[in-house]
C-alpha cells in the first residue's frame, strides 16, 4: 500500500484498525492520527467499521489514518445510561438486521424499539430477524409479528440449527453491506457462518445459569461474502441508549405514530396527555400496538432522567 491511499475500515479494536485498500484489496493494520480524536470528542470511537478513510505512512513507515470521509449514515447508541458520550456501531451500511429471540435468551421489547428508532433517525433500513425460531413459542411468535408488522417492519423467522430462513436471509444480503446486531446469544455469528461456512467466526453457547449469551464477537468486523456484499458482525449489546434525539421529535421515528399524528387536534401534540390525540385513540382501539406505545413513554421518561 502506497502513501496517502483511500481505504475501507473492516475491523476496529478500539486502538488498532484493519483497512482494506480500495484499489489493490491489500489489508494493513494501523492507528489513527492523534488530532482525529478531537473531531469525535463526543464519541468513544472516532473511526468505525464501514468508514472510508485516507491513510498514509508516517516517518517510521507505519500507516496512520489521517482523514475520514463524510458518512452517509451510521447506527449510534449512548455509551452508557448516564454517559454524555456516544458509541457508533458501524457506518455507511445499506441495511441493518436486528436479531431478536423471545427466549434463550429473551430480547426485551424496549431494546428492539430503541434500535429501530435509531435506524429510523439515521436512515438505515432495518429488518427484524426472529432467531432460533425452532425454540420459540408459536403464540409469542404470532404476537411479535403482529406488533412489528403493524408498525411497518419486515419480520423474518430464522433458525441456524434447522436451516429455516437461512436461504432467505442470504438473498437479502447479496450485493449489500449489512450490519448484523442484537443482544449476546441471539445467534448473530452462527447465522453468518451458516450463510457462508468459509468465514472464520467464533460462536458460543448460552449460559445455563443466567440464560444469556456469552460474548464471542469481541470487536466489530466486516466480512466479505462469496456472492457479493459484506456483513458486519458486532459484539452483543446489552442496552441501547438513544443519543441526540429530542423528546419533541421522538415520535417521528415510530412509523405508525407518524402515520396517525396528523389527525391529532394539536400540531405540537406530545401524544401523552393532550385531548384529541389521535395516537392515544389509536392505541386504545388497538390500531397501534400497546407495547410500542409503552416503549415510547419509557424512552421519554428515561430521557428526562438523563437530562437531569
Amino acid at each position: 500500500m502506497e502513501s496517502a491511499r483511500s481505504a475501507l475500515v473492516i475491523k476496529s479494536t478500539g486502538s488498532w484498525y484493519t483497512l482494506r485498500d480500495d484499489a489493490s484489496g491489500q489489508t494493513v493494520t494501523c492507528r489513527i492520527r492523534g488530532n482525529l480524536r478531537l473531531k469525535g470528542s463526543r464519541t468513544t470511537n472516532p473511526v468505525v467499521v464501514g468508514d472510508e478513510v485516507t491513510c498514509e505512512a508516517d516517518a517510521g513507515g507505519d500507516y496512520v489514518i489521517c482523514d475520514i470521509s463524510p458518512r452517509r449514515n451510521y447506527v449510534i447508541r449512548r455509551a452508557s445510561n448516564l454517559s454524555k458520550e456516544s458509541h457508533i456501531i458501524a457506518a455507511n451500511v445499506d441495511q441493518a438486521l436486528l436479531m431478536a429471540t423471545l427466549r434463550s435468551p429473551e430480547t426485551a421489547t424496549e431494546f428492539v424499539d430503541r434500535f429501530l428508532v435509531t435506524c429510523e433517525a439515521y436512515k438505515v433500513p432495518v429488518t427484524i430477524l426472529l432467531s432460533k425460531i425452532d425454540l420459540q413459542d408459536p403464540q409469542a411468535v404470532a404476537d411479535f409479528h403482529a406488533v412489528y408488522e403493524s408498525a411497518g417492519y419486515r419480520v423474518m423467522e430464522v433458525s441456524s440449527a434447522t436451516g429455516e430462513g437461512v436461504g432467505a436471509v442470504h438473498e437479502l444480503l447479496k450485493g449489500r453491506t449489512t450490519l448484523v446486531s442484537g443482544n449476546s446469544g441471539v445467534g448473530k455469528s452462527t447465522l453468518i457462518r451458516a450463510i457462508d461456512p468459509s468465514l472464520d467466526i467464533r460462536t458460543g453457547e448460552i449460559s445455563e445459569s443466567h440464560h444469556k449469551g456469552r460474548h464471542t464477537t469481541t470487536f466489530s468486523t466486516m466480512y466479505p461474502l462469496a456472492e457479493g456484499g459484506a456483513v458486519i458482525d458486532t459484539p452483543g449489546i446489552k442496552g441501547f441508549g438513544l443519543i441526540d434525539i429530542d423528546d419533541a421529535e421522538l415520535w417521528h421515528y415510530f412509523p405508525e405514530m407518524m402515520r396517525t399524528a396528523p389527525d391529532c387536534r394539536f400540531y405540537n401534540c406530545t401524544h401523552t396527555h393532550e385531548p384529541g390525540c389521535a395516537v392515544v385513540e389509536a392505541v386504545e382501539r388497538g390500531q397501534i400496538a400497546y407495547p410500542r406505545y409503552e416503549s415510547y413513554l419509557k424512552i421519554l421518561d428515561e430521557d428526562e432522567k438523563y437530562r437531569k
